[in-house]
């Protein structure tokens, strides 16, 4: 009579052990993923004041918009929280852009081979950083499902997890882009 319930008190504590192993890796997948992208902000973050420098010496007019950047980086630099972290940079990113069209205007600072480095690098980091997002958004996904699903589910309160929240862009860059803006810039 005790052998069966023996038995069965093993399978089920391995279930449970089972399924409290694949929710805490996946816990650690998301640190991981958003520590990527943490890691390739701040390297965003270092270079921004040398583009600022570099475009400061040719621009003299868009200070307001150079001045807007370094505050947006500051501000995405202290932000506390992933989710505030998530707001400042989507805000930085659009400065960025801005700054990016307003270039156009100068020649000498778009052929100064300083500021070209300096874009190439800044376009390198946004790609990494595009693809760190997206692998932080899977991995957020592979956990909310686990979270969610069945027999993750019934540890996930206990244990204090919850669902995630994936990396999403702002309104405006999912908006159809102005054209006619861009051009008038």
């Amino acid at each position: 009579m005790l052998a069966p319930l023996f038995v069965l008190f093993i399978v089920v504590a391995l279930v449970i052990g089972t399924a409290y192993n694949s929710l805490i890796r996946r816990r650690n997948a998301i640190d991981q993923a958003y520590g990527t992208i943490d890691v390739q902000l701040v390297q965003r973050y270092d270079l921004i004041p040398k583009v600022v420098e570099t475009v400061k010496q040719y621009m003299g007019h868009e200070r307001s918009l150079l001045e807007d950047i370094v505050r947006l980086r500051t501000q995405a630099m202290g932000a506390s929280t992933p989710a505030d972290r998530v707001h400042a940079d989507n805000q930085l990113t659009q400065a960025m852009r801005q700054l990016n069209v307003s270039v156009e205007n100068y020649p000498q600072l778009r052929s100064s081979e300083n500021f070209l480095h300096l874009q190439r690098t800044l376009n390198e980091v946004e790609e990494q950083l595009a693809a760190s997002r997206r692998s932080f958004n899977a991995a957020v996904t592979d956990y909310n499902n686990a979270v969610q699903g069945f027999p993750g589910m019934l540890l996930a309160g206990p244990m204090g997890l919850g669902a995630r929240e994936v990396f999403v862009s702002d309104e405006l860059k999912r908006s159809d882009p102005d054209i006619k803006g861009l051009f008038k810039a």
